[in-house]
């Protein structure tokens, strides 16, 4: 059984919280937070954009700590969970691992490629894992069109465009802050320039064209130039400062035999899904593929059941590995210079 205790209960520590629940093979231990009523396990005042509210909790058989360190250097936790701010990911890692335990970090990683590249050398020199946790490929329409690519039946991918935008997040002070969270590109695009690197590979090179707002890019178009120049790859992402529509994401992913595209926006409170994961193929066949049915959770769970795959098998994940986490950083920030200076950028 893989222990593990999370540090950080805030809305991504309560989901994750939820998930543990549901995955055989790991148990939740232990958790810190500095908050006094959440450690005597009133959760009721977590709310996100998604998922359901904070409840109370049992916390009588499960550690409550209100030091990290304290948390760390419990002897009976194999895994710790970071569900802290992202400026706070570099440093809680580093002594986790330091003291022996396998990691797994909310996404971004970090908020830059040098302290990514620390955290895996960390994980290396330590003989333990780190995972990071980006749960899009997950999601039911991702994981569903990950396979479709890799199943081949379709033949191979020659290119794709994904989106992902949202309405300017009045509730986070610090969302643009490079030095706190990161900006839309290193705190939203991460996700989607993790799920191009996971099917791509590498590209060469970027050229972004956006617009900033401050230090850190408020929206761009990015075009991605691979080594094969035939892999055509583009994406969206950012900040619309219309209210109304508060995300959507989706993406087109063009193979050599189909189209595979998929669509969803929350507006007015509520998702509506625009386009579900559809099938265009060169015989003129429409298909929509049957989806494991789920909820907010369910994407959390099956990241989790990975790690402990990962954990169990002693050979890292293809999916959530460090290195895989701080290539998509190191694209965001690639992404920025191109921004900046108008100009294509190497990798």
């Amino acid at each position: 059984m893989i222990r593990v205790g999370i540090a950080g209960i805030g809305f991504m520590g309560w989901i994750h919280y939820l998930a543990y629940q549901r995955v055989r093979g790991i148990r939740l231990t232990a958790i810190c937070t500095r908050d006094p009523s959440k450690l005597a396990g009133d959760w009721t005042s977590i709310q996100g954009n998604f998922g359901p509210r904070g409840e109370q909790v049992d916390l009588r058989k499960i550690g409550a700590y209100s030091d990290v360190d304290a948390l760390i250097a419990d002897p009976e936790l194999d895994l710790i969970d970071i569900c802290l701010p992202p400026d706070l990911h570099l440093d809680v890692t580093l002594r986790a691992l330091a003291a022996g335990k396998h990691v797994l970090v909310e996404k971004p990683m970090a908020l830059t490629a040098r302290d990514c590249d620390r955290m895996v050398a960390a994980a290396d020199k330590a003989g333990k894992q780190v995972f990071c946790g980006q749960v899009l490929p997950f999601f039911p329409e991702y994981s569903e069109a990950r396979k479709i690519v890799a199943g081949g039946k379709y033949g191979r991918m020659i290119g794709g465009n994904f989106k992902r935008i949202i309405s300017d997040p009045l509730w986070l002070k610090d969302f643009y802050d490079p030095a706190k969270v990161g900006g839309p590109l290193v705190d939203l695009h991460v996700h989607d320039a993790h799920l191009i690197r996971l099917l791509c590979g590498m590209p060469a090179s970027v050229v972004s064209q956006g617009r900033m707002r401050g230090e850190v890019v408020e929206y761009c178009n990015t075009h991605f130039h691979f080594a094969d120049r035939s892999l055509v790859v583009s994406a969206t992402s950012g900040v619309i400062r219309q209210q109304s529509r508060s995300f959507t994401h989706g993406f087109e992913i063009h193979l050599e035999k189909a189209t595979l595209q998929y669509e969803l926006a929350v507006a007015g409170g509520s998702g509506k899904v625009l386009m579900p994961l559809t099938v265009f193929d060169h015989k003129g066949q429409t298909l929509t593929p049957t989806l494991p049915a789920g909820d907010d959770i369910t994407a959390f769970a099956a990241e989790i059941s990975e790690v402990v795959r990962a954990l169990k098998s002693g050979k890292p994940s293809e999916t959530l590995s460090g290195a895989l986490a701080r290539d998509a950083i190191t694209l965001c920030h690639r992404q920025t210079q191109s921004v900046k200076s108008g100009k294509l950028v190497k990798i």
